[in-house]
């Protein structure tokens, strides 16, 4: 079960497609806290995966500002996701939720057991980090990203 809206986003620390270590908790605080739009991903090189991030990575400028971050987590390896941001020109955060496999997704509860991956989560959280809203899809079911704008804007 996924963590509820008004909670306390749960802190975690996982390496990105470069193998720099990413903290949600660098996002919070006073001085340059930014509202966090955390997206977990079944896969890299799927086809449904493949074009949410590349619709965010066309609107990148509404989901990576002064005010907001875009972190999109998967579990797969960082060596993938490196090959795979090249490939698809994302330059935003990819994240490796690899091991200890599914750690944060299942933090988040959003980690299919079954599958060996993440489900199709996204949180959006403030820059105090509360959880201000949510939605979780089922592994064949994209999300819409227009959702998340209208999410960002009423915080």
């Amino acid at each position: 079960m996924a963590i509820e809206v008004g909670t306390k986003a749960p802190d975690f620390e996982l390496k990105d497609n470069h193998g720099r270590t990413v903290k949600l908790s660098d996002f919070q605080g006073s001085h340059g806290a930014k509202n966090v739009v955390l997206l977990f991903y079944p896969f890299a090189f799927t086809g449904v995966c493949t074009g949410e991030l590349c619709a965010l990575r066309d609107e990148l400028p509404r989901f990576e500002n002064d005010d907001t971050q875009l972190l999109a987590v998967s579990n797969d390896s960082i060596h993938t996701l490196r090959v795979f941001a090249e490939q698809e020109g994302l330059e935003y955060p990819l994240l490796s939720d690899f091991w200890p496999h599914g750690e944060t997704s299942r933090a988040y509860g959003v980690f299919d057991e079954d599958k060996g991956c993440a489900v199709r989560g996204t949180f959006v959280i403030d820059k105090q980090g509360v959880v201000r809203w949510s939605v979780v899809n089922g592994l064949p079911d994209a999300r819409d990203l227009n959702d998340y704008i209208k999410a960002l804007d009423s915080i």
